[in-house]
């Protein structure tokens, strides 16, 4: 999965469109770096926070739109350079996005909705995390997301039951929820 496939396939997708009637928006980046002809995507561990509900989870930098912004795009990038400290302006190149994603917490669909954006480094650059928002950050290759090593689940607790959802498993990570949902929409866009 080099980065010609990846933009090839980009550029002939037509992406889903979730009309947010009134719901919030919000937008993340799928950032992503070409190693030696294969793609790592960047992904943060969110910092514990009671007022978050996706607190601890892993996932792609990015956050709710803020009427400064202007487009969705602008708030991928904005929220992308104050949780990890990249410029995607500077440092990366849009690729496109991915269809609308509508967001659910603690198993109920919440009133917003998440367009996701790809973008390709065009040079190294170096996480900093601030750590009020992002606990860690990793490089994950894509590659690996193929394999049969990288599938696994996740178990929560919903209501006193424990439940599985389908989850990537990664050095001790696990990527599950509306992230595994937006990293499966890719890889099959991919194939």
């Amino acid at each position: 999965m080099d980065l010609s496939t990846i933009r090839k396939r980009l550029r002939h997708h037509q992406p889903a469109v979730v009309e947010h009637n009134g719901h919030s928006r919000a937008a993340v980046a799928i950032v992503l770096r070409e190693r030696e002809r294969t793609c790592d995507v960047l992904l943060i561990e969110r910092s514990e926070r009671a007022d978050d509900p996706w607190s601890g989870h892993m996932a792609f930098p990015g956050g709710r739109e803020d009427a400064a912004d202007g487009e969705l795009v602008q708030t991928a990038a904005r929220e992308t350079h104050e949780e990890v400290g990249i410029d995607l302006r500077a440092s990366a190149q849009l690729l496109g996005r991915l269809d609308d994603v509508q967001a659910v917490a603690r198993d109920r669909p919440l009133r917003m909705v998440i367009r996701p954006y790809v973008y390709a480094l065009t040079h190294d650059v170096v996480p900093q995390p601030d750590r009020r928002e992002v606990k860690s950050t990793v490089w994950l290759p894509l590659r690996f997301l193929t394999t049969p090593q990288a599938k696994g689940t996740y178990t929560r607790r919903l209501g006193g039951e424990a439940q599985d959802f389908p989850a990537f498993v990664y050095q001790g990570y696990r990527v599950w929820g509306l992230t595994y949902r937006m990293l499966t929409g890719f890889l099959d866009l991919l194939r």
